[in-house]
């Protein structure tokens, strides 16, 4: 029986010295990870969860423990913490750090600007000069610098110098990624914007790169075909099969015959106003309604992409459709004939579902 006894009070003894162990490395893994002063900025992406957070301070040095600090967010019922820039020490302990990212102690002014999928270039200048202090003229002359895209042909793999055609209205347009950023309003330039941008169109296409380099299209090409896809496809399920009409028609030697081309080589936003005949008809490298652009792309990209439009582009379904119509509710109806196209256009007429502007 006094042999039990001092079995269970070992136990206990041991308990209470691994209670006490437990917490004395958790208030220690609180402290502050040096003695010394030494700034460190990071930044708190939009979107990223609170339970992302940890990892960003310990890979950047500002605590010792990321299990601690999930602990210590348990215990305080902190779930989340404010996007943006912040210049933090190595110095602060925990509560320290936790005060100034739940607070959004920023140490610079953000500007957010969310760019969109299927906006032309144009419409980026304009919200860039909505949320800055640079003009859309100042966007159109940073793109117009030829020693300025050459640099940025050097720095990114998806950048070639097909951008640099003389027909091509914007070097930039379709390869800048459209997100929702955060921007430090100190020192900000043009510069700064696209390359933030830029960046994530490198993340987001790294995945498909080795299938482009293997493929029989180049990157340029892609990007351009997913512009259109993009701008013609209301929605994902429909865009792999749209990519299947443009590449049926490139291989029949058949024009793309895709309006929203034909908007962009005018320089008119689609759902503005009917284009006119002589739109229409002009000869524009942009152009795929024009003359001589029988088994032929555009010059270059139409308008901004998302993940699956280039997607489609690279992955398209195999099918023998060689036209497709939309109604005005964004429902994609593929035929293989011009006479069944013509049919199903007549069709949505008769039914009210014809889009018009």
């Amino acid at each position: 029986m006094n042999k039990l006894k001092y079995i269970i009070l070992g136990i206990v003894v041991l308990g209470i010295i691994a209670v006490i162990g437990v917490i004395g490395w958790y208030n220690i893994s609180l402290g502050a990870v040096s003695n010394q002063a030494e700034e460190v900025e990071i930044t708190v992406p939009l979107g990223t969860l609170g339970v992302n957070v940890p990892k960003i301070l310990k890979d950047n040095g500002l605590i010792k423990n990321e299990l601690a600090f999930k602990l210590y967010m348990k215990l305080n019922n902190i779930t989340d913490f404010k996007a943006g820039t912040y210049k933090l020490n190595k110095n602060m302990d925990v509560k320290e750090l936790v005060n100034y990212l739940q607070n959004g102690v920023l140490y610079a002014e953000s500007i957010k600007i969310t760019f969109l999928e299927g906006k032309t270039f144009r419409w980026y200048a304009s919200k860039i000069a909505e949320n800055t202090d640079f003009t859309e003229e100042d966007v159109f002359n940073k793109v117009a610098d030829e020693e300025y895209i050459d640099k940025l042909i050097s720095k990114y793999w998806f950048l070639t110098d097909s951008i640099k055609n003389k027909d091509i209205y914007y070097p930039l347009e379709g390869y800048l990624w459209p997100d929702t950023y955060l921007f430090e309003k100190e020192g900000l330039t043009i510069e700064k914007i696209f390359e933030k941008l830029l960046d994530q169109t490198e993340e987001k296409l790294e995945k498909y790169k080795t299938q482009i380099q293997n493929s029989k299209y180049n990157i340029h090409e892609y990007i351009t075909l997913a512009s259109i896809i993009e701008v013609e496809g209301t929605n994902s399920s429909s865009r792999r099969d749209i990519a299947s009409v443009f590449y049926n028609r490139l291989n029949s030697n058949m024009s793309l015959g895709s309006d929203v081309t034909t908007y962009y080589a005018a320089k008119v936003e689609v759902g503005e106003r009917d284009l006119y005949a002589k739109e229409l008809n002009s000869s524009n490298p942009y152009n795929t309604r024009g003359p001589n652009m029988n088994g032929k792309l555009p010059v270059g990209p139409i308008s901004s992409i998302s993940e699956s439009s280039i997607d489609a582009a690279i992955n398209p379904n195999e099918t023998n459709y060689l036209f497709f119509v939309a109604d005005k509710d964004g429902n994609v109806y593929f035929t293989r004939t011009n006479a069944e196209h013509e049919a199903k256009i007549k069709e949505l007429k008769n039914s009210g579902m014809w889009f018009e502007f």
